[in-house]
C-alpha cells in the first residue's frame, strides 16, 4: 500500500516537472518571438556600427519646432521645444557632419539632434536641453557611431540596441529555455531508472 502511494506521488511530482519544463521551453520560444520581431530588425536596419571619436565644433540652440517632423502625425502627439543642433568633427573623415542622439532621434526630427519626450513639460525641456548644450560645450571629444558605407553622412552619440545589448536580451531566454530542456531531461532518465528497476 505504500509502495502505491509513493509511486503515486512520483509519478505526480515527476508529471508537475515535466509541465514546468515544457512550459519554461514554451515562454523561451515566445520571448525568442517576440525579440525577433522587436529589438533584432532595430538592431539589423540600423548603419551606424563602427564606433570613432568626434570632436563639438559647435551646439546651437535654435527656435522652437514641432515634434514630430513629420507628416500624418495627431495632434497629441505634436508639441513644441527648443532645437538643439550639435555639428561634430568626424575623426574617421575629417568631415563636419550633424550629431544625433540615436537612431530613432533621426526618424522623429531631422533636424534637431535631440527629440525630448511629449510628457515632459515646457521649462523641463528648456533646462534639459541647456544642460545638454552645455554639456557638449564643456565635453568636447567623445566616443560616436557612424556609417562606413556612407549611407548616412551623420553620426549618433549611442545606439539604441548596441551588440551587448542584443545578446542581454536573448540571454533570458536561452537559461529559460536551457532550464526547461535540463528538467524535461531530468524527468525522462528518472522514469527510465524507475521502469528499469520495477522490471529487474
Amino acid at each position: 500500500m505504500l509502495g502505491k502511494k509513493l509511486v503515486t506521488a512520483q509519478k505526480r511530482g515527476e508529471t508537475r516537472a515535466l509541465c514546468l519544463g515544457l512550459g519554461m521551453v514554451a515562454c523561451s520560444t515566445m520571448m525568442y518571438f517576440f525579440i525577433g520581431i522587436t529589438i533584432v530588425p532595430f538592431y539589423t536596419k540600423s548603419v551606424w556600427t563602427t564606433e570613432t571619436v568626434c570632436k563639438v565644433l559647435k551646439a546651437n540652440i535654435m527656435d522652437k519646432v514641432l515634434c514630430p517632423n513629420s507628416e500624418g502625425s495627431e495632434d497629441e502627439d505634436i508639441f513644441p521645444y527648443p532645437c538643439l543642433q550639435v555639428w561634430v568633427n568626424l575623426t574617421a573623415s575629417g568631415q563636419e557632419v550633424m550629431l544625433y542622439q540615436t537612431e530613432d532621434t533621426l526618424e522623429r526630427n531631422p533636424k534637431c539632434s535631440y527629440v525630448p519626450g511629449k510628457s515632459e513639460n515646457s521649462k523641463e525641456v528648456k533646462a534639459r536641453i541647456e544642460t545638454i548644450a552645455s554639456n557638449f560645450k564643456k565635453y568636447q571629444t567623445f566616443p560616436c557611431y557612424y556609417d562606413t558605407g556612407g549611407t548616412q553622412t551623420n553620426v549618433i552619440l549611442s545606439r539604441l540596441y548596441p551588440p551587448k545589448g542584443l545578446l542581454f536580451a536573448f540571454l533570458w531566454p536561452t537559461l529559460m529555455f536551457t532550464g526547461g530542456c535540463l528538467i524535461i531531461v531530468l524527468v525522462k532518465i528518472s522514469q527510465y531508472v524507475s521502469v528499469l528497476s520495477a522490471w529487474q
